[in-house]
């Protein structure tokens, strides 16, 4: 299974079956981190101690319904999260589930369905991973104009600098310094 952008995501897998789990690994080759508990206890402890970008919850589990433990870490965190329940209670499940962005398939389930579902929800991971390295570049953009900015009002305070003439002051520190014009702001800001 390819990934992208080189992001190693983590697993957790929760199920008192150690068959599901030998299933589930087979899905998920290539992966550094997997992780598994054997109970929904032991699985509130690890996910509240770490983060994961992806959750796949066998249910029942020995000490509680599956469902119960997905919506709680749903509401926590941003990890992806497949619950398998069932076939009697699937309907019942996926309607409770849905809204919190929980995918559920039912078992038994056919060979390549978990597969398909975990692949389906690194994708879904990868999206996110881009959309905030996005999100952060644009906010780190949005402060070096900000930093700029007050970089100009100084000039056009202290220096009695036209706000042209400001702009074309930090232009000129950055480039002869050879550093970004936040950069340079931030060192007039200073020295201002």
């Amino acid at each position: 299974m390819a990934r992208q952008e080189g992001k190693q995501h983590s697993i957790l897998i929760v199920s008192a079956s150690e068959q599901f789990e030998a299933i589930v690994r087979r899905s998920l080759k290539g992966f550094l981190t997997i992780e598994c508990r054997r109970s929904g206890a032991l699985a509130r402890r690890i996910v509240w101690d770490r983060d994961f970008d992806l959750i796949v919850i066998d249910a029942p589990l020995p000490d509680e319904r599956g469902e119960d433990l997905a919506m709680d870490i749903a509401e926590k965190s941003n990890c992806s999260i497949l619950l398998v329940v069932p076939q009697d209670v699937y309907d019942d499940v996926l309607e409770e589930v849905t809204d919190a962005g929980i995918l559920s398939i039912s078992k038994p389930f056919p060979r390549g369905r978990v597969d398909k579902a975990v692949r389906f929800m690194v994708a879904m991971q990868n999206r996110l991973f881009r959309l905030e390295k996005k999100t952060l570049s644009l906010e780190e953009k949005m402060e070096e104009i900000r930093t700029v900015s007050r970089a100009k009002l100084l000039l056009v305070e202290k220096k009695h600098m036209t706000e042209d003439e400001a702009h074309r002051y930090i232009g000129k520190l950055a480039m002869d310094g050879g550093v970004s014009r936040g950069i340079a702001a931030r060192q007039i800001i200073e020295e201002l």
